[in-house]
């Protein structure tokens, strides 16, 4: 079976083609610029690179765009588009309609419509994604893998806040938790680094990047997960301020005369290591300006590590011990220098890296010291294959 994975932002399009019989990747891509000038297709059917700049005025041009560079001739890796089975999209935000991913029909669509509310940035390009596919290939059945699913095994007491429960009943004010996808492949592939069964499992999963959350994982299930109701609470991130006194907010819209469309921009594309170092939101631009001295952008980075270790102690304590701290995603993946970091003083936890072993970038390995008890975990997410896997077992 051939699954096409379609992961729509407001105007950027990524894609995989898997052939599932041995989860090959036949093809992938990013489309970007939608809707703008220098509009650009990057597609790679395997070791192979074709650009295509064109006009790309909306998601359905881009997808049919994707679908003719699949079938092309020249560069293309299918005879036609009859050889797609199925398609499954990444939708960020279900509520807490759906616990796990979905065949789409029309419910479903109206679950996810309903949700734009709670992901107002990207629920819509989402929705854009699959009404073009269904526009294009109606014949094809079509999976939503929703960012998250996962997080809503968390139990009532680590998702609801504290206001009056009228809020929750009324608006479904809660935690949600997102990268889900990532986390649940992460743990999957830990278990199995591990010899073990996912169900016999503890594992803390730290998905770091610009975007960053760490969840709580015992048998396979998300116990809890720093991200909230929206993906700004927690960690500290590239732009966003992760956790702060709610009165900050208030504070500073008093001072500064801010409308909340103003102070959601401070707090979401100003705030965190960029807000803090004053360089920049990328991590290696941090650690670039730390190593010549930077006062700040190395107190960014202290300020970063610092948050992590707080909630992998929070989520040993949840998980009443840890078998494995799993770091992934673009900062996790490479950075030797903040995994350290964060591992130093977790010892009573029974970590110790090797600092040898964790000299790594993007490969899959244990980073751990040979008589360490709890194992430190280097994995490169996928998130695409985790999707085309559910996809091909919802479809299958």
């Amino acid at each position: 079976m051939k699954v096409l994975v379609i992961n729509c932002g407001s105007s950027s399009l990524k894609y995989q083609l898997f052939d599932m019989e041995n989860e090959y990747v036949m093809a992938k891509g990013l489309v970007e610029r939608i809707g703008l000038p220098g509009a650009v297709l990057t597609h790679r059917p395997g070791e192979k690179k074709q650009v295509i700049e064109t006009a790309i005025p909306d998601h359905e041009k881009a997808i049919a765009l994707v679908l003719e560079a699949i079938v092309h001739p020249e560069y293309g890796v299918l005879k036609s588009m009859q050889e797609i089975s199925a398609i499954g999209h990444r939708v960020v935000h279900a509520g807490e309609d759906f616990s796990e991913s979905v065949l789409l029909t029309e419910e479903v669509m109206k679950a996810i419509r309903k949700n734009i509310e709670l992901a107002p940035l990207h629920n819509p390009p989402n929705i854009m994604g699959i009404e073009a596919c269904q526009r294009l290939m109606p014949e094809v059945p079509q999976v939503a893998v929703f960012d998250t699913a996962f997080h809503q095994t968390m139990p009532a007491k680590a998702y609801l806040y504290g206001i009056p429960y009228e809020y929750y009943e009324k608006y479904k004010i809660r935690k949600y938790g997102f990268h889900g996808t990532s986390h649940k492949y992460v743990a999957q592939r830990a278990a199995a680094l591990l010899g073990k069964s996912l169900e016999e499992v503890k594992v803390i999963t730290c998905h770091l990047g610009n975007g960053s959350s760490i969840a709580a994982v015992a048998g396979g299930k998300c116990l809890d997960t720093t991200m909230g109701f929206t993906p700004l609470e927690g960690l500290m991130m590239g732009t966003r301020s992760g956790d702060l006194d709610p009165t900050v907010i208030t504070f500073l819209m008093e001072k500064e005369n801010w409308t909340t469309e103003q102070i959601n921009n401070f707090l979401n594309k100003k705030s965190g290591v960029l807000g803090l170092s004053g360089v920049s939101s990328d991590f290696r631009d941090l650690e670039t300006a730390a190593g010549e001295g930077n006062k700040r952008a190395q107190l960014a980075l202290d300020r970063f590590a610092y948050g992590v270790k707080k909630y992998i102690g929070a989520y040993a304590a949840v998980l009443d011990g840890v078998d494995a701290l799993v770091f992934t995603a673009g900062l996790g993946e490479n950075s030797a220098s903040m995994r350290e970091s964060i591992c130093e003083g977790l010892g009573y936890l029974g970590v110790k890296i090797d600092a040898v072993k964790n000299k790594v970038r993007g490969e899959e390995v244990d980073v751990s010291s040979n008589d360490a008890k709890t194992r430190v975990l280097v994995i490169p997410t996928n998130e695409e294959l985790m999707i085309a896997r559910d996809t091909y077992e919802i479809v299958k």
